[in-house]
């Protein structure tokens, strides 16, 4: 039976509880299977509620959006406006498809559906699961009476979208947007805007109920209603931190957020267009084509660059037209805890082979890629934000290599919990056959890692940031045109510089960091080609300690053994070591080749030589890392300076 609303529980409601983005809204990729599928993405469906929206990527079965109320399931489509698919859960016989289990940690999908779960042509699938929570998003359902009527929400701040269908009627789609007013409405087709009271009998929403139109208040008809925030706070260890922002935009512009989104819906409404969608799991990246769905369509996913994420928001590309968009924010906004939900080793044999699948264990947004059995192979480093197919070499000035999905490199970061390899037979630097390598592999995670993509300006100026505290260590790369890699340490002077291709000590260059050092929220680049060219596009990744996580820090050199101390309980997974007051190479360790009391292979990130496997220089220690009396003055110098990154 249909209950007027479906909310069950309010953000943070539950003993103060502290929501982030990842609690509530979570984009799933997967492989159709053909069998019952159960989706672990940490979103309490079971307790909580919320929608399931599945799409195929690679072919065109519809849009599959997912309700379950009590013992009901209903499922509407928003390129369709067929009434909809009713399943009663007690009786599993009556269907065979589709989503039918809400669990505290996701949900389950049968098997067979061609929308949801479908071996048919290998099909894969991208799903975003919304929970209700307060400030972010409710799901109400009514029964029409005939006129227009006013309904009660629980999504505790006044909706910045309105989604209504019919559930047992194949009326159209009816869409509010804040940017439109309570005069104007929307459908799920190409059609622009329209002026009529049937939609929302003029009356704006309040944050406790909205009013229907008598066309979408039919007598004896059920609809449903989903309920998107604006802006409205209530998230974060702060509680004032949004999740979802609806605005409106036009033409070529940029539109700020304060944060970077994840998942973003756009329509223009003063011209005809498709609603487009797009999301950083699938691929987003901040130049190039995006992977684009067509929530008015069942089409297939295809490239075209329109929007362009950035640390604060998103900027355009797409005409003169006014837009109104959804935008959610990009997660996680927790600071991490466990080190191996942040970062992983990998090592394995290259086979040449084009989409070769290979797992990390966790949502990577960062891969430094090098061979440690053969040399002359350079290092490699991928990241989401600029786009699986750019590549660029840690050991090199090189400008950033675009390289072709079927033949070189990293083809794709659609992947749960790792990315798709492509034959890679000329740079080599993942994926060549025969070859050695080791994976390291970072999440993005406050207080951990960012990553920021910039353009120069020639000029002073501050980029922001959501590290969500200062950085310690940033490594800046100038994208577009040949240039050393800029570093800067927190244990140096802000005037100070390292090159990361270079085994050179520390220089005062004043105009890398303007000799400012950076704050939570910007880090400051001066005029310097190596960070702030004008034009020119940069990338940057920002470290800081975690507690238990990483540890950026350094240490002075004694000639005998040394113990570092990270504040960890098992040991360093992953040491970086650079001396930064003479020459020494950027030495790197881990525990996939062996972090052990004895020989330690050792890798150097500004060389393509194989790694060294006959010395030992450091020795594992439960709270960090130890350097041996062995090492040599590049590592532990009497009286040297020396900086290092350590991961748990």
């Amino acid at each position: 039976m249909l209950g007027k609303n479906l909310i069950t529980a309010a953000a943070g409601a539950a003993g103060g509880e502290v929501l982030g983005v990842e609690d509530v809204f979570s984009t799933w990729l997967y492989t159709g299977t053909g069998s019952d599928l159960t989706i672990t993405n940490g979103i309490d469906l079971a307790g909580e509620g919320g929608i399931v929206w599945t799409k195929c990527r690679n072919d065109t079965p519809w849009h599959n959006i997912a309700l379950i109320e009590g013992t009901t399931r209903y499922i509407v489509y928003s390129n369709s406006t067929t009434a909809a698919a009713v399943a009663d859960l007690t009786n599993p016989g009556s269907f065979s498809s589709d989503v039918d289990q809400y669990n505290s940690d996701g949900y389950r999908i049968k098997g067979g559906g061609s929308d949801t779960n479908s071996t048919f042509n290998s099909r894969t699938y991208a799903s975003w699961t919304f929970r209700k929570a307060e400030k972010f998003f409710d799901v109400v359902t009514y029964t029409g009476t005939g006129s227009a009527q006013t309904i009660a929400h629980n999504l505790g701040s006044t909706p910045g979208v309105i989604i209504v269908k019919a559930l047992n009627d194949t009326q159209n789609w009816a869409i509010y947007h804040r940017s439109l007013g309570a005069t104007q409405g929307l459908v799920f087709t190409t059609a622009a805007a329209a002026t009529s009271s049937v939609y929302w009998n003029d009356t704006a929403p309040t944050s406790t109920q909205f009013t229907v139109g008598s066309a979408w208040s039919a007598s004896s008809k059920n609809y449903v209603a989903y309920l998107f925030a604006h802006d409205a706070g209530g998230f974060g260890d702060s509680g004032n931190d949004s999740v979802v922002s609806c605005g409106t935009f036009t033409g070529n512009t940029t539109v700020t957020l304060g944060w970077e989104p994840q998942w973003i819906l756009i329509k223009p409404t003063s011209t005809t267009g498709n609603w487009d969608l797009h999301d950083n799991m699938r691929g987003w990246p901040v130049s190039g084509d995006a992977r684009r769905l067509k929530a008015n369509l069942s089409d297939a996913e295809d490239g075209t660059a329109q929007i362009f994420p950035n640390a604060t928001g998103f900027s355009t590309a797409i005409g003169s037209a006014t837009y109104i968009y959804i935008a959610i924010r990009r997660g996680p906004m927790k600071t991490p805890t466990d080190a191996t939900k942040v970062f992983a080793n990998l090592i394995y044999t290259g086979n040449a082979t084009a989409n070769t699948s290979r797992t990390t264990g966790i949502l990577t947004d960062l891969i430094v890629s090098h061979q440690y059995n053969s040399g002359g192979i350079n290092t490699g480093i991928y990241d989401r934000l600029r786009g699986a197919g750019k590549l660029l070499q840690l050991n090199l000035t090189d400008a950033e290599a675009t390289q072709t999905s079927t033949s070189i490199g990293l083809s794709g970061f659609d992947k749960q919990n790792g990315y798709i390899a492509a034959q890679d037979q000329n740079q080599g630097t993942i994926n060549f056959n025969g070859i050695g390598y080791v994976n390291w592999s970072f999440r993005r995670a406050p207080g951990y890692l960012d990553v920021v993509a910039y353009t120069g300006t020639g000029s002073a100026r501050t980029v922001s940031h959501n590290l969500g505290v200062a950085p310690e260590l940033m490594i800046v790369k100038r994208r577009n045109l040949t240039e050393s890699w800029a570093v800067y340490s927190s244990s140096l002077p802000a005037s100070d510089r390292l090159r990361l291709n270079f085994d050179g000590g520390a220089a005062t260059i004043s105009t890398y960091w303007n000799s400012t050092a950076p704050t939570s929220s910007v880090f400051t680049v001066g005029s310097d080609n190596a960070t702030n060219a004008s034009s020119s596009t940069y990338i940057a990744y920002l470290f800081a300690s975690c507690p238990g996580v990483s540890k950026v820090g350094s240490y002075t050199g004694t000639g005998t053994t040394l113990s570092v101390n990270c504040g960890f309980t098992a040991g360093a997974r992953f040491v970086l070591i650079k001396r930064t007051d003479s020459t020494g190479d950027w030495y790197v360790w881990d525990t996939a080749r062996g972090i052990v009391s004895g020989n330690d292979p050792y890798l150097l990130l500004n060389s393509t030589a194989a790694e060294v496997t006959s010395t030992d220089y450091i020795d594992p220690l439960s709270s960090g890392f130890q350097i041996s009396s062995s090492a040599p003055a590049a590592i532990n110098a009497n009286g040297g300076s020396f900086i290092f990154l350590a991961i748990a």
